[in-house]
Parts: structure tokens; sequence; C-alpha cells
């Protein structure tokens, strides 16, 4: 099991965030965290990747409890915040480098090669990170959470932003990944799960709504469009 959450529970004061919310991620998974803005989604990846405590419940990582194990989380997990934070004035190159460093990678040079490619930032890796497109930068923050070689990636938003053919690159090179990575990916979006996803979990005010198998959810499609069936689910009362 990649990623275990059991009963999880956020509070902000009196407001819940997560209620009681309960899923978890198989090995190799490609799975689709689904809803609409202000639905939880970032809040659980926060958890996830150790940047909050939860309130109540339990959530594990490749077998690591994310109160008592973050630093052995951390190792193991690969991270894209939803406003992917760079350090502008570096290139290309140079931000692969402090981050691998960061993450005491072997090899370093090489792997930062291999990350370039993987990424297809080939062209672009001896420009300042200021002087990409918004399309390029998401590429980068992509390579800065593949760098150390992680068994789980956690992308918040990853094609937020994005025109039409980067949104068709991104897809692409994270449906690649998804080949040897538990992925775990938040979107409003829902064409984004149709066309990555081998799963779909959609949220809505803290509370997971369903959690299906994509084929099993285009299936249930049939006479109503998905984004029928995420709009039923997500403005009931």
């Amino acid at each position: 099991m990649s990623i275990l959450v059991e009963k999880v529970t956020k509070l902000y004061g009196t407001q819940k965030a997560l209620d009681s919310v309960s899923f978890s991620v198989e090995k190799g998974e490609i799975v689709g965290l689904l809803g609409p803005n202000g639905a939880g989604k970032s809040t659980l990846m926060k958890i996830i990747t150790c940047y909050k405590q939860q309130t109540a419940g339990e959530v594990k990582v490749c077998g690591f409890d994310v109160m008592e194990n973050s630093l052995e989380i951390r190792k193991r997990i690969g991270y894209l915040p939803e406003n992917n934070p760079l350090y502008l004035d570096m290139y290309v190159k140079e931000s692969l480098e402090f981050v691998g460093g960061v993450h005491k990678v072997g090899n370093l040079k090489k792997r930062v090669q291999e990350m370039i490619e993987i990424t297809g930032l080939e062209r672009e890796q001896h420009k300042k990170l200021a002087a990409l497109s918004r399309g390029y930068r998401q590429r980068v923050g992509l390579a800065h959470a593949l760098i150390h070689n992680p068994e789980v990636l956690i992308l918040d938003e990853p094609t937020s932003g994005l025109d039409p053919n980067q949104l068709i690159e991104i897809r692409g090179l994270i449906k690649k990944i998804g080949e040897t990575k538990t992925v775990l990916f938040s979107t409003h979006i829902m064409q984004e799960v149709e066309a990555i996803c081998d799963r779909a979990i959609i949220i809505d005010r803290g509370v997971i709504k369903l959690d299906d198998k994509l084929n099993n959810l285009l299936g249930q499609s049939a006479s109503k469009s998905m984004e029928q069936l995420f709009h039923q689910l997500t403005t009931q009362g």
C-alpha cells in the first residue's frame, strides 16, 4: 500500500476542512483527486506530504506514519505544490542541482541530465527559470519532485493555467511517470482525470462523495456526462 488515509479530519478553528476522510492508493496507481475549489484537496495533500498535521485520523505513506516518520516519508515522496515555488534567478540545471543536493542524490550531474531528458527540458536547460513559459516551469517542478526517485508522486493542480498544447504535453508526461510511480494528483477538471487516471476520488466540502475505478465511472456516465455526474455529486445539499 503506497498511501493509506483513515478517518482523517482537519479543523481550522471550528471549520472542518476534512471530515473523516478514508481511502488508499495501491502501488502503481494513478489516482485523480477531483473536487471544486475549497473542497479540501490541497489540505489533504499537505497532510500526506507532512506539511500539515491532521486533527484526527491516521495517514501512512509506504508504511510510515506521517506524524511519527516524516523524514522517512519525505525521502519516498515527490511533491509539486499548486503554486510551484521556484527560484526564478536560477538556471534550469542549477535549480535541479540545488534540489538534488538537498536530497543528497548520488551521481548528481548524471541524474540532473536524466531529469532534463525525462521532462523534455533539453532546449531550455541553459535558461533562467524566469525566462521559461508556465508549461516549462511546470516541467521543472516535476523534475524537482522526481529527482530523488521517489516511490510516490503528489501533484497539486499540475495543469492549472496551461494552454491546450501544454496541457497535452504535461498530461502525457504524468501518464509516462505513472508507469513506474504511484501518482495522486488533484484537479477540478474532469477531463484531466479521463485523460490520465486509473481511478477517481471526488471530494466536496471535506467529504468523499465517490471513489471508483475510471472504467466504472465511465460506464455509469453512459447516459450522463462526467461533468454532470461531478456537478450532481458536488452540489447536493
